[in-house]
């Protein structure tokens, strides 16, 4: 018998997830976005969002952040400004492949439809893209932003809701 799928839930960030948020963020950049971008790029991106809990927690607070959790642990987190612009969509190192991503998305889908926005956008990853393509999103351009003073590579994605 195989066993259950986990029990993945959404909810609305608090400040008690501030530590375990930007552990993620830092997780799926080193070891998760490990694989498409070299350590230089890395390093960069990495020191780009590091910051203290106090003012990641206000960043959060600001974006309408939102958190999956499996089991009761956090284990992924993005955000929808009521523009429909995705800041952030990071998942777990320690529970891709799960659904976590899909949720995520498919959240911000659901936030952006009840407020009437016409259209999702946001800067995805070498990483993320597939995953955003495989949600509906569509490739609008690439982009190659500075980190730190280091050339990377995002893509502008958008998925139109009405």
């Amino acid at each position: 018998m195989s066993p259950a799928p986990p029990r993945i839930q959404i909810r609305r960030y608090e400040r008690l997830d501030a530590a375990a948020t930007l552990a993620i963020l830092v997780a799926a950049i080193t070891q998760t976005a490990g694989a498409d971008y070299t350590s230089e790029q890395i390093e960069a991106w990495v020191r780009s969002g590091q910051t203290d809990p106090a003012s990641w927690h206000l960043a959060m607070s600001s974006r309408n952040s939102f958190v999956a959790t499996v089991n009761g642990e956090v284990a992924g987190f993005s955000d929808v400004a009521p523009d429909g612009y995705i800041a952030m969509m990071f998942v777990s190192p320690d529970h891709r492949g799960i659904g976590i991503g899909r949720r995520l998305l498919a959240e911000a889908e659901q936030q952006a439809r009840e407020a009437r926005t016409p259209g999702l956008q946001s800067d995805v990853s070498i990483t993320a893209r597939p995953l955003f393509e495989r949600c509906g999103f569509r490739l609008v351009k690439v982009q190659h932003p500075v980190r730190d003073g280091v050339l990377l590579t995002n893509f502008r994605m958008e998925k139109l809701l009405q």
